[in-house]
C-alpha cells in the first residue's frame, strides 16, 4: 500500500507543475538496444525520457528511464536486470532567479538490487552558479525522507528473512554541470547523494552527446549507482556503460 501511495504522489506532483505550463517545454527520448544470437545470446535494452519546463516562476524537471537485460545462462534464458526510475523535481524561482526553493521526489525499482524499491522526498536550496555560452553549473541541498524496503533473502538452511523497512531522515545534495564543446557535441555531469543514517545512495552520469542532425544525437554515458549497505550477496556499486540514440522531440 505504501508502495503504491508513492507512485501515486510522485506522479501528482508531476502533473501539479505540468498543469502551469506557459512556456514552451522541452522533451528527449533516449533508446538502445542490444540483441545477439550465435555462441552468444543476449538483449539489451534502455530507454529513458527527460523533459525540461521553463516558465515565470518555475524551473522543473523530470525523468522516466528503464533498463532491461535478458541473457542466455547455461542454456536457458535468464533475466538479469530490470530496473524502473522516474524522479520529479520542481524549483520555484525567488526575486534572484538563479536563487530557488526546490522540491524532489523520485521512485526505483531494481530486482537484482538489495531493494525491492526506494523512494526520496526532499526540499530545500537550489542555486544556478552560472551559465554562459559554453556551460552552466547549478547544485542544490535540502532535507528530506527515504523510504525502501530491502528484499526477502534466504539463510543457509533455507529460511526466508524478511527484508526490513529502511525509512528514515535524509540529507539530499545534487549537482548539474553542462559543457558545450562545440557546435554540435555536449559533455554532462549530474551528481546526486542521498546521506541517511541507515544507508547513503549516490548516482553519478557522465556523458558525451553528439548531434547527427537537427533532432538526433549519439550519445555515450558511464552511469555509477552506489549503496552503502547491501546484501552480503550484492556489490555496493552497480555500473552502466551505454551507447544511445537521443531524439528530441521538441
Amino acid at each position: 500500500m505504501q508502495k503504491t501511495l508513492l507512485i501515486i504522489g510522485l506522479c501528482a506532483s508531476s502533473a501539479a507543475f505540468a498543469a502551469t505550463e506557459v512556456k514552451p517545454l522541452s522533451m528527449d527520448g533516449e533508446f538502445g538496444f542490444i540483441s545477439t544470437t550465435g555462441n552468444t545470446e543476449t538483449t539489451s535494452f534502455k530507454g529513458k525520457l527527460a523533459a525540461h519546463q521553463e516558465l515565470d516562476m518555475w524551473s522543473n524537471d523530470f525523468v522516466l528511464e528503464s533498463l532491461y537485460k535478458k541473457d542466455d545462462v547455461n542454456g536457458e534464458s535468464k533475466t538479469t536486470a530490470q530496473k524502473y526510475f522516474m524522479s520529479g523535481q520542481g524549483n520555484y524561482k525567488l526575486t534572484n532567479p538563479d536563487h530557488r526553493l526546490f522540491g524532489f521526489v523520485s521512485y526505483e525499482d531494481d530486482k537484482f538490487s538489495s531493494y525491492d524499491y526506494q523512494s526520496t522526498v526532499a526540499a530545500g536550496w537550489q542555486q544556478k552558479l552560472w551559465e554562459d555560452k559554453t556551460s552552466k553549473f547549478s547544485y542544490s541541498i535540502g532535507p528530506g525522507y527515504s523510504f525502501s524496503q530491502k528484499r526477502d533473502t534466504v539463510d543457509a538452511n533455507g529460511n526466508v528473512i524478511k527484508g526490513e523497512t529502511d525509512n528514515g531522515m535524509i540529507v539530499r545534495g545534487a549537482l548539474d554541470y553542462q559543457w558545450k564543446i562545440s557546435d554540435t557535441a555536449t559533455f554532462k555531469q549530474l551528481f546526486s547523494t542521498e546521506v541517511g543514517s541507515e544507508n547513503t545512495k549516490s548516482k553519478s552520469e557522465t556523458s558525451v552527446s553528439a548531434q547527427i542532425n537537427g533532432s538526433l544525437s549519439l550519445k555515450v554515458s558511464l552511469i555509477m549507482d552506489h549503496n552503502s549497505e547491501v546484501a552480503a550477496t550484492k556489490e555496493n556499486l552497480d555500473t552502466q556503460t551505454a551507447v544511445t540514440v537521443v531524439y528530441t522531440f521538441f
